[in-house]
């Protein structure tokens, strides 16, 4: 179901802490800001697809959420038992959910659509989320930013790599990203958006769209996080004030957008 490069990488159980370590606190912090915005209230049930080791699904499930976790990796659907107990945690695909026609009230792809490197399937898990939705039922849907591997090799230096100079070429030209060879923290196979595109995809789906929005914003280009709530807040409040300048939209690593099916 997911390409053995993915599969590799995520075997090697990073997902589980990624949102507490360097930067990434941002990318859950917005997240969550976004997922309070455009969510329906509670009660309300949500299938977290590609959901991952659960931080997203434990943390909607205390706000009064049922929350039913579906990921594609083993070592994902363990580490989020291990944590506790949700609505339900199954193995499976984002192209070909095991949900009934109008049964949810909300789906979230907040990874699988990056990670479908065609654009038939990325059609086809935004045709399952329209099936599976109820009317006036809404999916939140990430991309990674087509720029987000030449901003980290500005930031991290890595543009002096002839390798991830390549990578960043060609994630420039076509948005397939690749790490052949593996090497930590060059991310795996995956399909990078131009900011447009994912609101495009969406509307082809027969959604009404939001956004999208960058998540992390002109903050993902920071060394480091503050610690002091003030300063975060101060952060963060640049990040919103410049969440959908188009000239903007490319910067940070993440899009989120939102479809409202009618």
């Amino acid at each position: 179901m997911v390409d053995e490069r993915a599969t590799e990488y995520y075997d090697r159980g990073r997902e589980q802490d990624r949102l507490t370590t360097g930067l990434n606190p941002l990318e859950f912090w917005r997240t969550t800001e976004l997922l309070d915005r455009w969510l329906p209230g509670v009660p309300a049930t949500v299938l977290d697809v590609g959901g991952g080791a659960g931080a997203y699904a434990y943390w909607l499930q205390d706000k009064g959420y049922a929350v039913h976790l579906l990921d594609p990796v083993p070592l994902h659907l363990s580490q989020a038992r291990a944590i506790g107990t949700l609505a339900s945690i199954e193995l499976g695909d984002a192209r070909e959910l095991p949900a009934a026609e109008a049964s949810v009230d909300a789906v979230l792809l907040l990874g699988p659509l990056y990670h479908l490197t065609t654009a038939a399937d990325r059609a086809l898990a935004l045709a399952e989320a329209f099936r599976v939705l109820r009317p006036g039922g809404v999916v939140v849907a990430a991309a990674i930013s087509r720029f987000a591997s030449a901003l980290d090799a500005a930031v991290n230096g890595w543009y002096a790599d002839d390798e991830f100079s390549a990578i960043v070429a060609e994630d420039l030209r076509s948005g397939q990203h690749r790490n052949e060879a593996n090497r930590p923290g060059w991310f795996t196979t995956a399909y990078f958006h131009e900011p447009a595109e994912l609101a495009q995809e969406l509307v082809a789906a027969g959604f009404a769209v939001d956004g999208p929005v960058s998540v992390e914003g002109i903050a993902g280009l920071a060394s480091e996080l503050p610690e002091d709530d003030g300063a975060r807040q101060r952060l963060l409040d640049l990040v919103r004030a410049t969440e959908s300048e188009p000239w903007l939209l490319g910067v940070g690593g993440h899009l989120l957008a939102r479809g409202r099916r009618p």
